[in-house]
C-alpha cells in the first residue's frame, strides 16, 4: 500500500479527556477515527490489525475443536424474557420494533440465541460435546463511554459457547478454553493473568477474566503470590482477630452526643479505630425492601458479595432517606439490629409493606465489646458482642478486601494490582438450559436431559487497545509482528523514489507486507509518523544511502545499512 493512497493519515492533535494512551495513540496514528462517544470507525490501519487479531483466534478456536457460525444480530425480545434477563443484565437492552411490531434487542450478549438454534436440533448424547463461536457487533448502552476502545458501546466480541453432557465433561472444556484462551493473548503479544471473578448477569457458578497487568486498569484484583487471583468483587481473604483476649463486658446503653453519627465520628470520640465499631450500610431492592449490612468499622462492603449472599444479583442500590424514614430512623442513627418488622411505605412507596433484612459480615466475630449498634439522638451502645447480643440468620463474608490482608488459608499478604480484562470465561451449567424449554438432549437412558453449558468471551477492540497499551514509546505504537498493520514501513527521501519503487515491487513480489511512503514530505515528518504507525521494520533509501537500504527494527535503538541483495533474507530473518 502506499502511504499516499491509504485512507486515514496520521493526526497530531491531542485526544482530549483519556488516561489511555492507546486511545491517543490510535486515533492519532489514523487506526480509529470517533464516530459518536462510545462508538468507533475502525480505519483501514486499524481494521487490518483488527483482523488479524481476529484471524488468531480463529486459528486456536479451530484448533480446540470450536466451531465457527453467526447468530442474527437482532434477538427477539421473547429469548430474553424467557431467561427474566431484560432488566437483570447490567446494562440496559438496547431495543427496535419492526413495522410487524415484532419487538427485538440489539444484541448484548447471546446465551438465549445460542440455546435458541440448538434446542431446534433433536440432538442426542452423541452429538456431545460441542463449542459453537462467533464474531458478532455487539451493543450495550453504557453509562459512561471511555478510554476510547476500552470503554464502548458497540463493538466485535468473539463469544463462543460449549454444550456437555455433564459438570464433568464441562470441566475438561473450561481447562481447554482457559488454555486457548493463554496462547490467543501470547500470540498477540499480550501477558495475562487468570483472575476469579463474578459472573453477574451472565450467571452460572464461577468464571474467570483473562487480564493484563496496568496501573490504569478498571479491573481490580487482589494476588498472594502462590498463585491466588482474584477480582475484588469476589476476592477472599482470613480475618485476624482484634482483641481475642479481652474480657466479655456487660452491654451498655450510655450517653453520646448528638454529633456522633458516622465511623470516623465514633473513633474520635472514643478514641479508638473503626475495628471496634459497629457499621451498618443500608441498601434497597429494586422492590423497594431495606437490607441492612452490619460490618465491622473499618472495612467496606461489598455489594456484589452482598447481592449473591441474598440471591439478588444486580438488585441492589444504595438506600434514600425516603427508605430509612419508611422504617423509622435516618442516616447515622441505623440499628444493627431492631429493625426487623413491617411498616407501611410513606410517600413514593405508600401502600406497600417495607421488609427489613439484616446481613452479618463474618468480621462480626473477631473483635470483643464493640461500640455503637443501637443509635439514638443522645445515646448509643457499646461492649456490643455478637453472637451474645444479637445475631443474623443471614452471615457471610460480604466485606472487600484490602491490600495486606492474609489470604485464605495460605496466609500470605494480599496485594492489590489493576489490569485491563481482555477476555472472559464462565461456568453456566444449567442457568439458560432449564429456564428455556426444550433445551435438552436425549441421553443414553432414553431420558432428555438439560446441556450442561459454558461461554467465553473476547472483545477484539479492547484486546488491541490493550496491544497498544503494553507496546508503546513516547512516539508511538510497537506493534508485535503477528497483529502489525503492515510489517514493513519503507520510506523514500528525495532522489531516491525510483529505488523506492524497486524495493516496493521486490516486497510485492514476495507476499510481504509493506507499507511505502511515497508523499513528497520531509524526512522528519516520514520518520515521525512510521514511528507513530509502529510497523515492526522501518526501511529508508535516500541520496545519502545509495544502493544501500538503512534497516531499522521500531524497538531498536540503532538502524544498519544493508544491501538491496540481501534485503529478503534480512526480512525472513526478522519477520
Amino acid at each position: 500500500m502506499k502511504y499516499s493512497q491509504l485512507f486515514g493519515k496520521t493526526n497530531k492533535s491531542d485526544v482530549a479527556d483519556t488516561k489511555f494512551i492507546s486511545h491517543a495513540l490510535l486515533q492519532k496514528g489514523g487506526f480509529i477515527a470517533e464516530s459518536v462517544a462510545g462508538r468507533y470507525f475502525f480505519l483501514p490501519l486499524g481494521w487490518r490489525v483488527h483482523e488479524k487479531i481476529k484471524a488468531i483466534i480463529r486459528d486456536v478456536l479451530n484448533a480446540a475443536a470450536c466451531q465457527e457460525m453467526l447468530s442474527p444480530t437482532l434477538h427477539p425480545i421473547e429469548l430474553w424474557r424467557e431467561t427474566n434477563r431484560t432488566n437483570t443484565t447490567g446494562f440496559e437492552l438496547l431495543k427496535v420494533t419492526d413495522r410487524r411490531g415484532a419487538e427485538f434487542a440489539l444484541g448484548g450478549t447471546a446465551e438465549e440465541m445460542f440455546v435458541d438454534v440448538v434446542r431446534k436440533f433433536k440432538l442426542s448424547y452423541k452429538d456431545l460435546p460441542f463449542n459453537l463461536y462467533q464474531f458478532s457487533t455487539k451493543f450495550r448502552d453504557e453509562l459512561r463511554a471511555r478510554g476510547g476502545l476500552l470503554r464502548v458501546r458497540e463493538f466485535v466480541m468473539k463469544d463462543a459457547y460449549s454444550f456437555d453432557r455433564d459438570e464433568t465433561a464441562f470441566k475438561a472444556e473450561y481447562v481447554k478454553m482457559a488454555q486457548a484462551y493463554t496462547e490467543i493473548f501470547r500470540r498477540c503479544g499480550l501477558s495475562t493473568l487468570q483472575v476469579e471473578s463474578d459472573n453477574g448477569y451472565i450467571g452460572g457458578e464461577y468464571c474467570h477474566e483473562f487480564v493484563v497487568e496496568h496501573p490504569e486498569g478498571e479491573s481490580v484484583f487482589f494476588t498472594d503470590g502462590a498463585g491466588y487471583a482474584a477480582h475484588e468483587d469476589i476476592a477472599v481473604f482470613d480475618h485476624e482477630p482484634v482483641n481475642p483476649d479481652d474480657t466479655l463486658k456487660p452491654l451498655q446503653i450510655i450517653a453520646q452526643p448528638a454529633w456522633v453519627k458516622s465511623i470516623d465520628d465514633a473513633m474520635k470520640h472514643y478514641n479508638c479505630d473503626g475495628r471496634h465499631c459497629l457499621k451498618n450500610v443500608v441498601f434497597r431492592t429494586r422492590q423497594g425492601d431495606i437490607v441492612i449490612a452490619v460490618i465491622r468499622g473499618d472495612l467496606e462492603v461489598n455489594q456484589v458479595k452482598l447481592e449473591h449472599v441474598l440471591n439478588l444479583v444486580g438488585q441492589l442500590e444504595p438506600a434514600t432517606a425516603e427508605d430509612l424514614k419508611a422504617i423509622g430512623t435516618e442516616f447515622g442513627h441505623v440499628h444493627s439490629w431492631g429493625h426487623d418488622f413491617l411498616k407501611p411505605r410513606q410517600a413514593k412507596t405508600e401502600n406497600r409493606d417495607c421488609r427489613v433484612v439484616y446481613a452479618a459480615d463474618h468480621s462480626l466475630h473477631t473483635v470483643r465489646n464493640m461500640i455503637g449498634g443501637q443509635k439514638e439522638s443522645a445515646t448509643d451502645s457499646i461492649n456490643v458482642n455478637y453472637g451474645r447480643d444479637f445475631r443474623h440468620s443471614v452471615e457471610s463474608d460480604i466485606a472487600t478486601a484490602k491490600e495486606g490482608f492474609l489470604s485464605q488459608g495460605m496466609r500470605l499478604r494480599l496485594r492489590k494490582q489493576k489490569g485491563i480484562e481482555v477476555g472472559n470465561i464462565f461456568q453456566l451449567g444449567y442457568h439458560y438450559t432449564k429456564l428455556m424449554a426444550g433445551a435438552t438432549f436425549t441421553d443414553s437412558d432414553g431420558k432428555d436431559k438439560p446441556f450442561y453449558m459454558g461461554c467465553y468471551g473476547i472483545g477484539l477492540g479492547r484486546t488491541l487497545a490493550a496491544i497498544v497499551e503494553c507496546n508503546h514509546d513516547d512516539k508511538g505504537v510497537i506493534w508485535p509482528s503477528a497483529v502489525a498493520p503492515y510489517q514493513v514501513h519503507l520510506i523514500s527521501l528525495a532522489g531516491a523514489e525510483e529505488y523506492a519503487q524497486e524495493i516496493y515491487a521486490l516486497a510485492q513480489a514476495h507476499a510481504i507486507e509493506i507499507l511505502w511512503d511515497d508523499r513528497p514530505a520531509s524526512a522528519g515528518v516520514k520518520l515521525a509518523d512510521a514511528d507513530l504507525i509502529g510497523c515492526p521494520i522501518r526501511l529508508v533509501v535516500s541520496k545519502r544511502t545509495g544502493t544501500q537500504i538503512e534497516f531499522k527494527r521500531r524497538n531498536a535503538s540503532e538502524a544498519r545499512l544493508i544491501a538491496k541483495e540481501d534485503l529478503l533474507g534480512v526480512l525472513a530473518a526478522n519477520g
